[in-house]
């Protein structure tokens, strides 16, 4: 199998090692910044190629790791290529260029996988083997949290441009919108709020909650507001039959305090799953596996396009001051 990525900036870089660890032939890096694809290439010990076309002959599989706005751009030229298809998340910065991204590859007849990597932490996947198990029983509340700094980018800081990243609610946040709807399932209504920092400040920060059609709510906090080397994240999901939570800032393991009358221990304290495993490493090697094997990726494009409505949802709210609701096929602002 032999890879080629599209981009070499932080993303890039990462999943670039991420291929050579798992025993795919990297085939090349392409970038618009040129001198950056080539100090990444020496790094990898492949390629660099000034031109995409010559980067789609040499290879298999194409990892999209460019910005975001460049995604469907990036995807339908290597699905029209006949190339497999690695993103970056979010999937894009719309709905309908994710549904066109989506549609461009099955017409192709090639595979699309959104890097949504978070279900590939231990921790989270720990926590949502026993939400699944019926452990907690059915999820009835839960948090998510993830607080970083602003990102300042490399030269072109385009993550401060929300037509081009989307901002911290797409960019940032869309881990846990698909976290939350991985363990307590669709969400029907959204309602958030934004901290009002100053004009030209870079900082952001929001809180969400997430009306679940099963009932259960899901609050998710997210910001760009920590001070600079600051990245702290963490989880609780409670149910009748007891609580699964880890924080960033606790020991290396995951608890679930398990209700002593469903027939469970009042603590149980689950393995650390080897923690020091780098994520983007498993997801990558779950890639490769799957597209070796043609089994089902992990995650779904369509998995993807839910979180990027539930982004969406909640900046709409944000700047309406109303909740919004989640109907099939548009964001419709509910009353």
């Amino acid at each position: 199998m032999n890879v080629g990525v599209i981009g070499a900036g932080s993303m890039g870089s990462v999943h670039a090692a991420a291929w050579r660890q798992c025993g795919a032939t990297l085939a090349g890096i392409h970038a618009q910044d040129h001198p950056a694809a080539v100090e990444l290439a020496r790094r990898e010990g492949t390629a660099a190629f000034e031109s995409l076309d010559a980067l789609l002959e040499s290879s298999d599989v194409i990892d999209v790791c460019a910005p975001t706005h460049l995604h469907r751009q990036f995807t339908e030229i290597a699905a029209k290529a006949g190339k497999h298809v690695i993103c970056e998340k979010p999937i894009a910065l719309t709905t309908l260029d994710g549904e066109a991204m989506i549609r461009a590859c099955e017409q192709a007849g090639v595979r699309l996988f959104i890097a949504m990597v978070v279900r590939f932490f231990p921790q989270y996947q720990r926590a949502w083997e026993v939400v699944k198990s019926g452990g907690i029983g059915p999820p009835s509340v839960a948090r998510f949290s993830r607080i970083s700094y602003p990102p300042s980018g490399r030269g072109d800081n385009w993550f401060a441009d929300e037509a081009r990243s989307g901002g911290m609610l797409l960019d940032l946040m869309i881990h846990d919108f698909d976290a939350a709807r991985w363990f307590s399932g669709e969400v029907k209504r959204v309602y958030a709020q934004r901290a009002p920092y100053p004009a030209g400040d870079a900082r952001e920060y929001a809180l969400v909650t997430l009306h679940h059609a099963n009932g259960s709510l899901s609050l998710v906090e997210g910001g760009w507001a920590g001070p600079p080397g600051l990245f702290r994240t963490g989880f609780e999901v409670a149910g009748p039959g007891g609580v699964v939570e880890w924080s960033s800032d606790a020991p290396p393991s995951v608890l679930a305090f398990l209700d002593e009358t469903k027939g469970g221990p009042a603590a149980v304290g689950l393995p650390p799953a080897a923690l020091g495993t780098d994520p983007y490493a498993l997801e990558i090697a779950h890639v490769h596996a799957a597209l070796e094997s043609g089994a089902p990726f992990a995650v779904t494009p369509h998995d993807a396009l839910q979180a990027v409505r539930i982004a969406l949802a909640a900046r709409e709210s944000s700047k309406s001051g109303q909740p919004v609701k989640l109907s099939p096929n548009t964001l419709e602002v509910q009353p």
